[in-house]
């Protein structure tokens, strides 16, 4: 328990330095930063620690892209899948920047989006560096620095709460059996779990007492196990405080911008999904979807560009406990990071070119 209350102070540091990060580069500071001695110390550090963690997950990323040859075993339609899946899975998170922002192009959020998507799978500090970029895209296309950034953190943050909620409404599926299903089934029950999901987003966002419940219930555990420290006592206001924040970003539309939110990782699930299927599968509904939640998690750790290693190590073990083979579970994390990871990498160089072209530099 103690544990899940630190990764829990964890999260929600790492989310607020997240929004600091990106209000700093919208006043201008992040050029300044970057010539700071102390600055280029902790770049040289997390620069080095990116190259260890490299070499240690390299076997996991190598065995996975060893592979490649038996992607023949796919039928073309199960590939045509996975990349109308993972394009929608796109498409959700443009309609939910596009929202959030309220006053960008739909052309200037598309190619920021797919440019910072791309950097953040290939630079160290992942998410942040990705950011920036999309930021300073987003002010090229003229696009007014404030909305760019509250935007942005809303997004972000909406995206990341979903993931966090995930593996919580997956427990009671986990509890209630893990006989192997088919992969039908397997997303019916994902896809009721979204549904449930989308459903408490609303009373959250809308209702105080739900959302204030919460809070004191999270703050009644922490105080408790953490007896040593000074008791929290404003964590039920301090979450009201910060969902009015984010529904004043987010406006008249929150709704939309929830329903986009979800689907964006149902879309996400439904490419897992549609990679078990073309290897033939049979799985666990529940824990093919903690899987699913864990890989997510495992891409937010930012000491390798995007998860890289640990998605794959991760992934392939859970779905080693759902039932899938090793051999399969190998394949379809391939198959499943080659849509969701590799192929966006040039998808987002080619949106950055257009962009320049069309926006300047």
């Amino acid at each position: 328990m103690a544990q899940g209350v630190r990764l829990g102070d964890r999260v929600e540091q790492a989310i607020e330095e997240h929004a600091d990060a990106e209000l700093e580069i919208a006043r201008g500071e992040h050029e300044a930063q970057r010539t700071h001695p102390r600055s280029l110390r902790r770049t040289i550090i997390w620069l080095a620690i990116t190259g260890i963690s490299l070499y240690l997950v390299a076997p996991s990323v190598l065995d996975t892209l060893a592979s490649w040859r038996d992607i023949k075993r796919f039928a073309p339609q199960w590939l045509l899948v996975m990349l109308v899946a993972q394009t929608a899975a796109m498409a959700c998170l443009w309609a939910l920047q596009h929202i959030a922002i309220g006053v960008a192009r739909w052309s200037a959020v598309i190619t920021s989006q797919l440019a910072g998507n791309a950097m953040a799978k290939v630079a160290p500090g992942g998410g942040a560096v990705g950011s920036a970029l999309q930021y300073r895209m987003l002010v090229t296309a003229e696009v007014p620095p404030r909305p760019a950034v509250s935007g942005l953190t809303a997004a972000n943050v909406l995206t990341f709460a979903v993931v966090l909620a995930l593996p919580v409404l997956a427990i009671p599926a986990l509890i209630r059996g893990s006989v192997d299903r088919t992969l039908t089934e397997t997303g019916i029950a994902g896809l009721v779990v979204f549904v449930v999901l989308a459903a408490l987003g609303v009373v959250v966002l809308a209702l105080d007492g739900p959302l204030r419940w919460i809070g004191r219930t999270a703050q009644r555990i922490r105080n408790r196990v953490r007896r040593n420290c000074e008791p929290l006592q404003t964590l039920p206001d301090r979450l009201i405080r910060e969902r009015d924040r984010l529904l004043n970003t987010l406006g008249p539309r929150w709704k939309r911008a929830l329903l986009a939110t979800v689907g964006r990782w149902a879309f996400d699930y439904a490419t897992l999904l549609a990679a078990l299927a073309a290897v033939g599968v049979h799985a666990r509904p529940a824990l093919v979807l903690l899987a699913f939640c864990a890989a997510q998690l495992l891409a937010q750790i930012p000491i390798t560009p995007g998860g890289l290693g640990f998605v794959e190590a991760g992934l392939t073990a859970m779905l080693s406990l759902a039932g899938v083979g090793p051999g399969n579970a190998v394949l379809a994390t391939f198959a499943y990071r080659l849509f969701s990871y590799w192929l966006p990498m040039p998808v987002g160089l080619g949106a950055w070119v257009w962009h320049r072209r069309r926006y300047g530099a």
